[in-house]
């Protein structure tokens, strides 16, 4: 509904509302988007407005000013967070970074987070490893984001 909405606001040109049939799983919905992006950058955020829009143009000029690869939001830097999570549901995300951090030394704060920005063709090299992206040389810039636990709608 949000997304219609935002289409008739800004136009179809600028936004694309892609819909599939039946519960086909997420990562099969980035496959479906990615065959579908018209441009260079691919964005990647929760459509329930965990990520907020609002961290789209400093996203952009980060990847714009630095030549970066990938853009990704992270909620472990200073400006960042999470909104709705009880202590220990916080606990485990921190956790699980800090063991990734410390096993896989990807070279960003929040490897659990899945609010970024890629170049498309890095994406279709990667489909969500970003350790390895470090590994293979791209270039990854971090931008502080605040995430909300589940705004809008109920998980799939």
């Amino acid at each position: 509904d949000i997304a219609k909405k935002l289409c008739n606001e800004f136009g179809n040109d600028k936004i694309i509302l892609l819909t599939r049939e039946g519960k086909l799983g997420l990562g099969s919905a980035y496959v479906f988007g990615l065959k579908q992006a018209r441009g260079d950058f691919v964005i990647l955020m929760d459509a329930d407005l965990s990520h907020h829009p609002k961290h789209i143009p400093e996203m952009i000029a980060l990847q714009d000013k630095n030549n970066y690869d990938i853009v990704t939001g992270t909620r472990y830097s200073l400006g960042g967070g999470v909104s709705g999570w009880d202590f220990k549901r916080k606990l485990i995300s921190r956790g699980a970074n800090f063991l990734a951090q410390f096993l896989l030394e990807p070279g960003v704060s929040d490897l659990t987070g899945s609010f970024r920005l890629y170049r498309k063709n890095v994406l279709k090299d990667l489909m969500e490893m970003m350790f390895r992206a470090k590994k293979m040389g791209f270039s990854v810039g971090e931008v502080p984001i605040e995430f909300v636990d589940r705004f809008y709608g109920e998980s799939k």
